[in-house]
């Protein structure tokens, strides 16, 4: 197998630019909608929404990779290196939880500079944190093995890809560095912001320029890419898409792997990011649904019914998986069943929560509109493919 690194033509990648126009128009119209939607949340909701973004960008990037975080665990480290209050969550964040806390942090909040190696290295510590078992730490890898990606599972090794020799690496990262940086807005050759995050996070991966956390890395400069194209955070939930589409994402990048022309690979990326907008929206609306449901009934719930309200919209715009039981509000709120009945159809009456079911099958769900999020899908024309309705 010779891989695109091995080719002539490497590292000069090429696609079809037309195939990408109206997704690339679709991706800023919905970044001024988000931007515009956000406006409307009062600044405590506006710095929520960002730590809440911050901490699941952060889980879903390493359950990409196998690894399951607490949520609430980074969601605490965060908001303490934010300088914020958290005594609704004592404890302690392990040290793989700070760091992906703390890179998603430092990402949010110096988008704008340009990168460049210490930033990278900077990102590799805080990823590794607590980690004994990598050579290299803070620095690109140096061992004189193969770095191979290898399928799980055979009982012959698969290799699904190669990386350059570890003694290529600091020259090719050179040139991945000014890349990027004259790509940006405002550099020498400045590239639509969905092709310049696919293309960089393509090229980061080829690369493969450390021992480990190479994918969270290549997706943490995804983000930051579409961020300095739209000059804010992006709030784009990049991983928490590609985690629903894990097994495409992998497909994808091996298969782009093997040559230097890209607009497969972009336009699945192109769609992922589309996606990732509108699930971000969805966000944002239950944000703004769940203000009004407390603001409306705070005074009129008691605090067994405000404990089980608060547990349930803690689920986002999904809801409750399944819906909520007397037993999950008896389990929530240590309750016994006459009361856990009688507090659920109160709340009922209220216009809190709605009804479906009887007897053993009942469930009770927010009374705030679910919103799906559709599959969205760049076709081979260039239109957008939004569930059943093509956009274009």
């Amino acid at each position: 197998m010779i891989w695109n690194w091995e080719q002539p033509d490497w590292p000069h990648f090429t696609w079809d630019a037309t195939r990408l126009e109206r997704a690339e128009r679709a991706f800023l119209l919905a970044a001024g909608s988000l931007q515009g939607t956000v406006k409307h949340l009062p600044e405590t909701d506006r710095t929520q929404l960002s730590i809440e973004s911050m901490s699941s960008e952060a889980v879903t990037t390493s359950a990409i990779e196998g690894e399951t975080l607490s949520r609430e665990s980074v969601q605490s480290s965060i908001r303490r290196r934010l300088g914020l209050a958290d005594a609704a969550s004592p404890r302690r964040a392990k040290p793989s939880e700070d760091g992906i806390g703390e890179l998603m942090i430092d990402l949010y909040q110096r988008f704008a500079e340009p990168l460049d190696h210490d930033t990278l290295f900077r990102w590799h510590r805080m990823l590794t944190a607590g980690r004994t078992d990598l050579a290299d730490v803070g620095r690109y890898r140096t061992h004189e093995g193969p770095m191979q990606i290898v399928s799980a599972g055979s009982t012959e090794p698969d290799v699904r890809f190669e990386a350059p020799p570890s003694a290529r690496v600091p020259a090719e990262m050179d040139r991945f560095v000014a890349w990027f940086n004259s790509t940006s807005p405002d550099g020498s050759r400045p590239l639509p912001a969905l092709c310049r995050a696919g293309v960089s996070h393509v090229y980061f991966e080829s690369v493969h320029p450390f021992e480990d956390g190479n994918g969270r890395i290549g997706r943490a400069i995804a983000e930051k890419a579409l961020a300095q194209s739209l000059g804010r955070p992006s709030l784009t939930a990049i991983a928490a898409t590609i985690l629903r589409y894990r097994s495409e994402y992998y497909r994808s990048l091996e298969a782009a792997s093997r040559h230097n022309e890209l607009t497969g690979w972009l336009m699945w990326f192109g769609g992922i990011t589309l996606e990732a907008q509108q699930r971000t929206l969805a966000e944002v609306e239950f944000l703004i649904d769940k203000a009004r449901l407390l603001d409306a009934h705070r005074d009129g719930l008691n605090e067994r019914q405000m404990a089980a309200l608060l547990r349930m919209l803690r689920e986002g715009p999904d809801g409750f998986k399944g819906g909520l039981s007397a037993g999950n509000y008896i389990a929530i709120t240590k309750t016994s069943t006459p009361t856990a009945t009688r507090d659920l159809a109160e709340m009922v009456r209220l216009g809190v929560l709605t009804r479906t079911g009887e007897r053993r099958h009942t469930r009770y769900h927010l009374a705030i509109p679910l919103r799906a999020v559709p599959r969205m899908v760049i076709d081979g024309d260039g239109g957008i493919v939004s569930g059943t309705a093509t956009v274009g």
